[in-house]
């Protein structure tokens, strides 16, 4: 990983409202075959139980489109906000215990807060449901898969009910036999 993993142990013995801002630029793998790259600032607020983390991160993902299938680059801007909370105490290195939420973010041991899946998380989250390379793209032929973008294919208009088109087909074969 790159820098979104922060030693806080300092802040950690600091006051409730003490801050630290770190610059962020990190290459997140947002899946198996996704990665994006993002920069921002994030702000470390100490809180009476842990840090929270607020930032802004702005990076572009490389996604493909759900109608052509061709890859396209996409803005990626997300903020983050979270609190994440010690397993052990500063002061005297004992286990603290857990919150009761498995979403929770902790700090290890060693006093290391690693932001990676969080802002994993938030990327995601801000990805769009079905990307699109642009508004007006043309798809795939649903009958012999020609990508629309960049030729026009020369099947039949298709009526987008495909019990109609075969009957379509059905009564332009009867005519052929006629």
């Amino acid at each position: 990983m790159g820098n979104a993993q922060i030693n806080v142990a300092q802040l950690l013995k600091e006051g409730t409202g003490a801050t630290r801002a770190f610059e962020i630029d990190e290459t997140l793998y947002l899946d198996e075959t996704t990665q994006c790259h993002v920069h921002g600032e994030v702000e470390l607020l100490r809180t009476r139980r842990g840090i929270l983390v607020r930032g802004t991160f702005a990076g572009t993902s490389r996604l493909m489109c759900s109608r052509c299938l061709d890859f396209f680059e996409y803005p990626l801007i997300f903020r983050m906000e979270e609190e994440f909370l010690p397993l052990v105490d500063i002061t005297t290195g004992i286990p603290l215990p857990l919150d009761e939420d498995p979403a929770t973010f902790t700090i290890d041991n060693r006093h290391i807060l690693d932001l990676s899946e969080a802002m994993r998380q938030y990327a995601l989250l801000a990805l769009p449901m079905k990307p699109v390379c642009r508004p007006d793209c043309g798809g795939l032929c649903p009958q012999c898969g020609t990508n629309l973008n960049h030729q026009r294919c020369h099947c039949p208009p298709s009526s987008g009910n495909p019990l109609l088109d075969e009957l379509t087909k059905l009564d332009d074969n009867a005519r052929k036999l006629r």
